[in-house]
């Protein structure tokens, strides 16, 4: 059993290690198009050549999600400023409901400064709610719609059991390898007290018959294969400890928070969570105690350009709104609506959502928000999720259907024309060119972006490596930015069909998402495509502006 698992954990470090190391050396995404990378951004190249000497108007890009690290050394001098509040003085200077609102709004904070960090998921909530109407019921009295709501009341019952035991399973596995890869940790913390960590060490570890020496080997040639040099104990302890922790920081989160009906966070909030038009709860807080996922978003759209520190973001001329709704566990419809509605009425042209749930059973206030964005001309843009599921089959949600008005029977679903919904793209021109994680579909999923292997900022100045819709989305809204940017009087609509008509057709069959099955590209998206700058550029530039500029209207507020 022990070697079964020495196997499996060196198998699972190896292979997170192996490609953190690959995607940290080329920032694949932003790089120029060449014959084997045909679908790269070509970034750089577009700022050389096309934006060289074009000076663009301001935009304000609004990231809904958990947060962002607001002073990261990357990210501080393009995060937005609300000039109109003055900071910390507890009063709404601007009379927009939101006191001290500075770099936006935080809508699962409290009152006093205190924090949602995980919540349920909607389903959990959705099961306590039944669990409460049908405890005391006798099923066979049900009848038409108590019995539909009795059986899904089960039904869900059933799948939050399984998944509280798959997790902890999930999680008992990652405590084991943890365990195992800290006495090797251990062992070479104690060894470095002793001996100079080089090759020479190597060699006696290499046949030594302590199982220790043995692992310390193991990892040490590991290593010296990907970098040319040996690590210390504190870097083994980083690179290896960190991700198991990960792991046992996500799995017991599921189980603990996510999948228990009994936990319920919202009393921090302190709001009225039935009274949906409830709109002036939260704080100012808008790092949270979690901005890893915002703060990776961030960086992707709008990372401060040529200031030699870390990377480039896509944008250039943009402020990064912050609004904070998406916690550990599934965003609330009423939170997501609000910030839409925040993000609208504070001068956002374009809104980010890297977030999604399959069920949204206060749908319709998510739907006005959205409405609101349509009719002010702000763009939302969407991650597809990350399910290797087709969106046609799924549930997915937010969405760009508006919910069926009660006694409509012949009513036919209406489409916003400002949301744009983004699968992810590899580092391939091969099969493989699809994520095997995104969802998809020919008529709900618009277009593809780059979503793997992304580098970015992370909290604390750092920058890490993750994949998902979720980085493939800031793609799109660094790109809109850049033509919202450049030519103010194009609409929401006119920008997402610039870079949808401009996209690069894929002809290659591909690996539906999931399967080793391959389908044409074209059955994974409305587009067919992945994203083109340059070619939305010049599309761009085609059309004619259906919007009238009027000096400083975008920056300013608008009032409900």
């Amino acid at each position: 059993m022990k070697f079964k698992i020495f196997v499996l954990a060196i198998l699972m470090i190896c292979q997170m290690f192996s490609v953190n190391l690959t995607a940290q050396s080329v920032n694949w995404y932003q790089q120029d198009k060449s014959d084997e990378m045909p679908y790269n951004l070509g970034t750089d190249a577009i700022y050389a050549k096309i934006l060289k000497s074009k000076i663009g108007r301001p935009v304000i890009v609004a990231v809904i999600d958990s947060g962002i690290d607001i002073e990261h050394e990357d990210l501080k001098d393009v995060i937005w400023v609300n000039s109109d509040e003055v900071p910390d003085n507890g009063i709404d200077d601007d009379e927009n409901g939101y006191v001290d609102d500075i770099n936006g709004w935080n809508f699962i904070g409290g009152p006093d400064g205190s924090q949602v960090s995980a919540d349920t998921y909607e389903m959990t909530r959705l099961y306590a709610k039944f669990r409460e109407k049908f405890k005391n019921v006798n099923p066979a009295m049900l009848k038409d719609k108590q019995r539909e709501e009795y059986d899904t009341y089960v039904k869900y019952g059933k799948r939050i059991e399984n998944e509280v035991k798959n997790s902890k399973s999930q999680y008992q596995g990652f405590e084991e390898k943890y365990q195992v890869f800290e006495s090797v940790v251990n062992h070479i913390e104690n060894l470095e007290e002793e001996f100079v960590l080089d090759e020479n060490l190597l060699d006696s570890l290499s046949t030594s018959f302590n199982p220790n020496d043995a692992f310390a080997a193991n990892i040490f040639n590991f290593y010296l294969e990907q970098t040319g040099s040996i690590p210390s104990g504190a870097e083994l302890r980083k690179d290896l400890l960190g991700p198991l922790e990960d792991g046992l920081a996500y799995f017991g989160s599921k189980f603990k928070y996510g999948w228990n009906p009994d936990f319920d966070p919202r009393g921090i909030v302190g709001d009225n969570y039935s009274d949906l038009k409830e709109r002036y709860y939260g704080n100012n807080l808008v790092e949270g105690p979690d901005a890893m996922h915002g703060t990776h978003v961030a960086g992707i759209i709008a990372a401060s350009r040529n200031n030699d520190i870390g990377i480039n973001g896509i944008a250039e001329n943009v402020r990064i709104m912050v609004i904070r709704a998406v916690p550990d566990g599934d965003e609330r419809d009423k939170d997501v609506a609000n910030a839409i509605r925040y993000a609208v009425e504070n001068g956002a042209s374009i809104i980010n959502m890297s977030f999604g749930k399959g069920a949204s059973p206060e749908k319709e206030v998510v739907d006005e928000a959205i409405r609101f964005a349509e009719k002010n001309d702000v763009l939302i843009v969407h991650a597809a999720g990350n399910s290797s599921e087709n969106l046609e089959e799924a549930e997915n949600y937010p969405n760009d259907y508006f919910k069926k008005p009660k006694g409509f029977l012949f009513f036919r679903k209406k489409q916003p024309k400002n949301y744009i919904t983004i699968g992810a793209s590899a580092p391939s021109s091969g099969s493989d060119m699809v994520a095997d994680f995104s969802n998809y579909s020919n008529k709900d999923v618009d277009i593809f972006a780059p979503g793997v292997m992304m580098l970015s900022t992370v909290p604390n100045n750092n920058y890490e490596v993750q994949q998902g819709t979720s980085m493939a989305a800031p793609v799109i809204s660094g790109i809109a930015a850049i033509l919202r940017s450049h030519f103010p009087t194009l609409t929401a609509e006119q920008v997402k069909k610039a870079m949808m008509e401009s996209a690069t057709p894929i002809e290659t069959l591909v690996k539906k998402p999931g399967t080793e099955d391959l389908v044409p590209f074209s059955s994974l998206s409305v587009t067919g495509g992945i994203v083109d700058i340059a070619k939305a550029y010049i599309v761009a530039t085609q059309m004619k502006g259906k919007k009238k500029i009027k000096s400083g209207k975008r920056d300013g507020k608008i009032r409900a």
